[in-house]
């Protein structure tokens, strides 16, 4: 790895983000109560910062390095803080167009892009700001595909993401709805009013289970489920609901069923419903949202029925914690047998045990135990055990098609094998993440761009600005526990209002002072290097180290190597104030360089 590649994937938060947030820059900014500039820093990348700042799976916390301490940073909860003072929904103080340029000069290139959810509607962002002339085809009567179809409002609402999608098209992006690619439209008629085409359709057909009685009434599929409620459709699922499935979707349609009599009066009327008184492992991770959906339709009992064990489910833990909450039950190491029908309707569901799910390699293998079979009452049963992309769509002349039956792509740019035709989100990867879907909008944009002979700022390498009294504002952060994130009681999560609530300033700034601040780095001039050893010394947690070259594996190396274990320094700089020579130094990286996540402890070679 290059050294300037180890600046990048020392800061993990941004390496492990699509998007490539600074996350620790703008939660470090909430410390200092910079919340402007802390709100810039996460929409610079990303024109769905607030919808994001609700529901994004946050991989940047899964690779936080203060969860190596104790627990990550709540990153996903802080960008919610300053996108409720600047993003959207702030009103008067919207800040949301502050980072874009001034749009470029007019370009001659139309460009389509099929589909308005994520993917498609960042690419749209992108490439106006680029200066193409964008339309979306978008085969429903609404923008915002999987954001809008598949999470239930009472985590995302609808006004704060129609607000964020018109933000978008205030830009001037022209859109075509009820257009329907093979049945409204063909490919090859996009392909004659476009110079570059763009395919982010979802993944909306929901996969099944060749099963007895799986036809039969009563058995649905978890995403058509949660499209039809989110569409304002009646679905009856009487008392007792049984989900099939180990993942978040199948929670976010038990808890979205509890509420669909609210959906359906709330597609009536937009203007708000007053509350009363007042991804493999992306196609498994539908199911305990679904369980939670639909205790919340008015049944009286939901279960989930999952292969894995509570440790081995894919669902985020936090989710299973709230199914709990919620009264949802859970049966572990169970595989559905066959659903029980009477009369052309479900009564239930035999189950039979599970010796292992996974093989000894790790892949995905069940093992059952044949003479173990019970049985599930049921009204209801919610499948929740993947999605698939409608590929017939395309015709004949659509681009190539890879073994998991999506669009076949290069990763780093979304080309398929038709030349000016790219993809990206479900329809090239199956269901991921929001963010990744807005990374490959972003990525597919980029692209586009360059192929007609722009240039992309995001190309420029990453720079190292020296800092100056760099100083940790608190010596007792590493002491501070992560704040909780505030949530709806239990007894009040009737009607669409969001669960999470998000922190109060207070919580907010005691939250980003836990930050570790990975993206200062220490810098070493050896020409100053004296070997002194008094870094050495003072390092609170031993991280320095002086050792001689021929031990990292160079043995021909004359010298000594100065070593520093970046993984665990907490950036106290106390061995920058140390050193006497002003050998060592705080550095400030701005990113993007070759983002690999290879990187190993520091290691600068001093002569003797």
């Amino acid at each position: 790895m290059t050294q300037l590649g180890y600046y990048d994937a020392n800061i993990p938060c941004l390496a492990a983000c699509p998007v490539h947030t600074n996350a620790g820059a703008y939660v470090a900014a909430i410390a200092d109560r910079e919340d402007r500039t802390a709100y810039l820093t996460a929409r610079l990348p990303n024109p769905f910062t607030s919808v994001c700042g609700r529901v994004c799976a946050a991989p940047c916390e899964d690779a936080c390095r203060r969860g190596s301490i104790d627990q990550p940073i709540a990153i996903r909860a802080l960008k919610r803080f300053v996108t409720e003072r600047y993003g959207v929904e702030s009103g008067p103080l919207n800040e949301w167009g502050r980072p874009i340029p001034t749009l470029a000069h007019d370009r001659k290139q139309p460009v389509g892009i099929v589909g308005g959810g994520p993917a498609g509607l960042t690419a749209a962002h992108d490439l106006r700001l680029y200066g193409y002339p964008v339309t979306v085809y978008e085969a429903t009567g609404e923008l915002g595909g999987m954001m809008r179809l598949g999470i239930p409002e009472y985590r995302l609402d609808r006004r704060l993401l129609h607000t964020e999608i018109d933000a978008i098209l205030a830009l001037g992006v022209e859109v075509q709805y009820g257009t329907r690619v093979g049945a409204d439209v063909t490919l090859s008629q996009l392909r004659d009013r476009h110079d570059a085409l763009f395919l982010a359709f979802g993944a909306t057909l929901g996969q099944g289970l060749d099963i007895p009685g799986h036809d039969a009434d009563g058995v649905f599929r978890a995403i058509e489920f949660l499209i039809n409620v989110n569409e304002g459709f009646h679905v009856d699922i009487g008392d007792r609901v049984v989900v099939i499935g180990g993942g978040n979707v199948a929670m976010d349609a038990a808890r979205t069923a509890m509420r669909a009599s609210f959906y359906e009066q709330a597609t009536r009327d937009r203007s708000g419903v007053e509350e009363p008184g007042g991804e493999s492992a992306a196609a498994i991770t539908e199911a305990v949202d679904v369980a939670r959906s639909a205790v919340r339709a008015g049944a009286t009992e939901v279960t989930v029925i999952s292969l894995e064990s509570r440790g081995e489910m894919p669902a985020a833990e936090f989710e299973i914690e709230e199914a709990i909450e919620e009264g949802i039950r859970f049966v572990h190491r169970r595989g559905p047998l066959h659903v029980e029908v009477q009369d052309g309707a479900v009564t239930g569901i035999a189950t039979v045990g599970v010796r292992s799910v996974f093989d000894e390699a790790g892949r995905f293998a069940p093992v059952f135990e044949p003479d173990d079979v019970s049985r599930v009452g049921a009204d209801t049963v919610i499948l929740a055990i993947g999605q698939a992309v409608d590929l017939a769509t395309l015709g004949d002349d659509g681009p190539a098609v890879s073994g998991r039956r999506t669009i076949d792509v290069d990763p780093e740019t979304g080309r398929t094998s038709i030349a000016g035709i790219w993809a990206g989100g479900d329809a090239a990867y199956g269901p991921r993440n929001l963010i990744d879907a807005v990374a490959d909008g972003r990525n597919a944009a980029a692209d586009i761009h360059r192929s007609f002979g722009g240039t992309v700022p995001e190309d420029e390498p990453g720079v190292m600005m020296h800092l100056e009294g760099f100083h940790r504002l608190l010596d007792r952060y590493d002491r501070v526990l992560r704040q909780r994130v505030g949530t709806l009681p239990t007894e009040r999560r009737i009607g669409l209002r969001e669960v999470e609530t998000g922190f109060t300033e207070a919580d907010a700034r005691a939250e980003a002072e836990r930050c570790l601040r990975c993206f200062a780095n220490i810098l070493l001039d050896t020409g100053r290097c004296v070997l002194c050893g008094l870094c050495v010394d003072v390092c609170p947690y031993d991280l320095i180290s002086i050792v001689p070259a021929a031990e990292l594996g160079e043995p021909e190396t004359a010298g000594t190597a100065l070593l520093l274990d970046e993984s665990r320094c907490i950036r106290c700089a106390l061995c920058v104030e140390r050193c006497p020579t002003r050998a060592l130094s705080m550095g400030l990286w701005s990113g993007r360089s070759t983002l690999r996540a290879d990187a190993r402890p520091v290691s600068l070679t001093v002569t003797a």
